[in-house]
């Protein structure tokens, strides 16, 4: 075992979900540990669950700020999380945890009146009908066009963190971290109703295109981040903007990936 000589414990700073459970559980921590300020931080230990994780995470991005994340589930899912406390030991805890990088999407959104915004998504984006007309939307991916038309529901680009979340609801394929794969699902598709969707190499520069967006309005939206009435969607993955996930040994989120794909 190596010891704390051996081993170059990081600067840790502490952030904690308002929920009840979160706030009990930084109690127990805040005294075994010599916290610094975020800005001065290597590491941030976040508190809560999967939610305020991602939040965290999406601030982390908007203020360009990107430091490793290590999560303690006190929420409610807790997949992107680690386990129990361990008030004895956060530091070593966090020190010898497993690194891994999380590459977000970054989408580029145009409305039907030209406006234009541009938002990341850690988990997936999503096109989905504004109103009870089917969608229809044209895929192009590197510049050609793939699938003239999709009826349905909409459609979710997920990454490999982002596969077992909205992705597996819509019945989407789970992929292994370090994959550098994208998962593209069709929601509820009517034609072509065979169509399953798709795996792309997350290089693949996606756009989509809104067919009748006058009758049949379209929003998309970036994890939380929502974008009405759009006309035009570009989506690729950003390698500026890698993320890092840290986890305890032998609770790695791959492991719990491979373990999603087994139940029965």
């Amino acid at each position: 075992m190596t010891n704390d000589a051996e081993l170059a414990l990081p600067k840790l700073a502490l952030i904690v979900s308002d929920s009840a459970k979160a706030q009990a559980g930084a109690r127990v921590l805040h005294d075994s540990h010599d916290w610094v300020a975020p800005q001065e931080a290597d590491v941030l230990v976040v508190l809560g669950g999967d939610g305020f994780l991602l939040h965290v995470l999406h601030e982390l991005l908007d203020r360009d700020a990107i430091k490793p994340v290590y999560g303690m589930n006190l929420g409610t899912v807790g997949f992107l999380m680690n386990g129990p406390l361990d008030d004895d030991a956060i530091a070593r805890r966090v020190a010898e945890a497993h690194r891994v990088p999380v590459r977000p999407l970054c989408m580029n959104a145009t409305t039907q009146d030209g406006q234009e915004f541009s938002y990341h998504a850690i988990n997936e984006v999503s096109l989905l009908r504004e109103t009870r007309q089917t969608a229809k939307l044209e895929i192009r991916i590197n510049g050609r066009v793939r699938l003239e038309e999709l009826a349905g529901d909409g459609i979710l680009l997920a990454t490999p963190v982002g596969s077992t979340a909205y992705n597996l609801s819509a019945h989407g394929p789970i992929l292994p971290l370090g994959s550098r794969m994208v998962a593209m699902t069709p929601l509820n598709p009517f034609r072509p109703r065979r169509w399953k969707g798709a795996i792309l190499p997350e290089s693949a520069e996606v756009e989509l295109r809104i067919l009748e967006p006058g009758k049949r309005p379209v929003a998309a939206v970036a994890d939380q981040k929502e974008v009405r009435d759009v006309a035009t969607v570009q989506i690729n993955a950003t390698a500026e903007k890698e993320l890092t996930l840290l986890f305890d040994p032998g609770f790695t989120l791959e492991e719990r990936i491979f373990a999603e794909q087994f139940q029965v």
